[in-house]
């Protein structure tokens, strides 16, 4: 008989898990993604808008941490693969929108000569003095207590950097607010470094390019959208995909694992050998509270925030600013004192490029953690609220040709001072449960990438025990492995 796998989640940590056990388990292995929603891809969503395909979430991943790039190539999708044709990004601050210093990382830069054009003189100076700072030292414990991104900033770089860089950046990463974020857990290259940010930071980065070789593209996207990829890993993952039912319960039996799923009035019940639970931290928490009661727990520790994203397209005569995108620091107003809603635009037809004719493609992201009136707008209220944004910003005032609103209800788990260790937790107390692994965003990074990696690593530890019980259930253990 052979080894059964359901993978509760088909965002993009579940399907890749999916994927991933099909490549170590083979054709042998029955395995089932079980989604909540009529719709694969999580946070990952393609629509039309204009005539034009159109992510409404992730719509690119980094390439620092190659697994993305590895998967595209695995799944076939190298041909689709794009890099933005424009990636000179700027920031609002202190009422001027400035290009957006290269050399920072989230915010922090690797010298003041970096941020002189966005700080005051003062700012500028306190950068400078960071360096000589008694050396700050961030324990790679994943236990050992975080630190406040605002506090440890604010005191060493100071508060218009936190202002104008690093809660713009962390909130358009997390739409967290960078006094509620752990500098560990949000910057885990830092972890371990005993000496000056600046430094650290110039470390991390790595020596500028020479300036006569062009610079290696800092995001990746698919044509088409990050639908293709969704349904790349879907098709080539073999696995049954069961859409439209929520997972209301899980069980350890005997040898196994019994799930509830469907409406509660006509429950069905399945059981697999093993389980993958990619799903949000609450979700996680429900699902793990009876079994594995120290793991929900810890996953309770994890907050969430919402956000939304509107999406708009422009005539095809608009002519949007010679850049990427803009960036709102703390604060920000209009002329007439009204705060900005807009916490970022891309222009999306400047960073990817569009064929003559098309309308011009944008989108403003909207929310940080803490803000849910701002997310209680009507649709037709928060686009008009948008529009004054991009006119005050630009001078682009015209109807959109289309547009919509896509919003993220508890879309971004917040990486505050108590994550690390309730990751730790969480991974210690399900890798005592048999044939259980646990995946997805709210583990080890937000990004498509790092996704991906918790992806990979839950399918390992379901493989290899799967494996060590090849006798009792048939898996293909001659498959296992890297």
């Amino acid at each position: 008989m052979p080894a059964s796998v359901v993978v509760i989640g088909g965002g993009i940590a579940g399907l890749a898990a999916a994927h991933e056990l099909r490549r170590r388990l083979g054709d042998r292995a029955d395995i089932t993604v079980v989604e909540s929603t009529t719709k694969l891809g999580g946070k990952l969503r393609t629509t039309e808008v204009a005539g034009r395909a159109v992510d409404v979430g992730a719509e690119a991943f980094v390439t620092r941490n190659p697994t993305a790039l590895t998967l595209v190539d695995d799944l076939g999708l190298s041909d689709l693969l794009v890099h933005p044709v424009l990636s000179a990004a700027t920031v609002r601050a202190a009422g001027r929108t400035v290009s957006l210093p290269r050399r920072t990382f989230l915010g922090l830069p690797a010298g003041p000569a970096e941020v002189d054009q966005v700080l005051s003189a003062d700012g500028v100076a306190k950068v400078a003095a960071e360096q000589h700072l008694p050396p700050l030292d961030l324990a790679r414990d994943p236990e050992a207590p975080d630190v406040s991104v605002g506090q440890v900033i604010g005191e060493r770089f100071g508060r218009e950097l936190v202002d104008r860089l690093v809660e713009p950046l962390l909130g358009g990463v997390y739409a967290g607010r960078a006094d509620l974020l752990g500098l560990r857990a949000t910057m885990p290259a830092l972890a371990g470094v005993a000496t000056s940010l600046t430094d650290a930071v110039s470390r991390v980065l790595g020596p500028p390019p020479p300036t006569d070789q062009p610079r290696k593209p800092v995001f990746g996207a698919i044509q088409g959208g990050m639908a293709v990829l969704t349904s790349a890993l879907a098709r080539q993952s073999g696995a049954t995909i069961r859409l439209g039912l929520p997972v209301r319960g899980l069980r350890r039996v005997q040898n196994g694992w019994r799930l509830e799923i469907g409406s509660a009035a006509a429950p069905e019940f399945i059981t697999a050998d093993a389980v993958v639970v990619a799903v949000p931290a609450p979700a996680a928490r429900r699902l793990l509270a009876d079994e594995v009661p120290a793991a929900s727990a810890a996953y309770e520790k994890i907050d969430v925030a919402s956000s939304a994203l509107v999406s708009m397209a422009l005539p095809p005569d608009v002519e949007l600013p010679q850049a990427s995108g803009v960036l709102l620091a703390v604060g920000e107003r209009h002329a007439d004192g009204t705060p900005f809603t807009a916490k970022a635009f891309t222009f999306t037809s400047r960073k990817w490029g569009r064929a003559a004719g098309e309308p011009v493609q944008l989108r403003a992201s909207v929310g940080r953690y803490g803000e849910a009136e701002t997310l209680q707008r009507d649709d037709d209220d928060l686009v008009a609220a948008i529009r004054a944004d991009l006119r005050e910003l630009t001078g682009v005032d015209v109807a959109p040709v289309e547009r919509i609103v896509t919003r993220w209800g508890g879309g971004l788990p917040q990486y505050g001072t108590e994550h690390t260790a309730a990751v730790a937790a969480i991974e210690r107390a399900v890798g005592k449960m048999p044939g259980l692994a646990v995946a997805g965003a709210s583990l080890h990074g937000v990004g498509i990438p790092a996704a991906i990696d918790t992806a990979y690593a839950a399918a390992a530890a379901i493989s290899g025990y799967l494996a060590s019980r090849s006798d009792e259930i048939g898996a293909p253990s001659g498959l296992v492995g890297d």
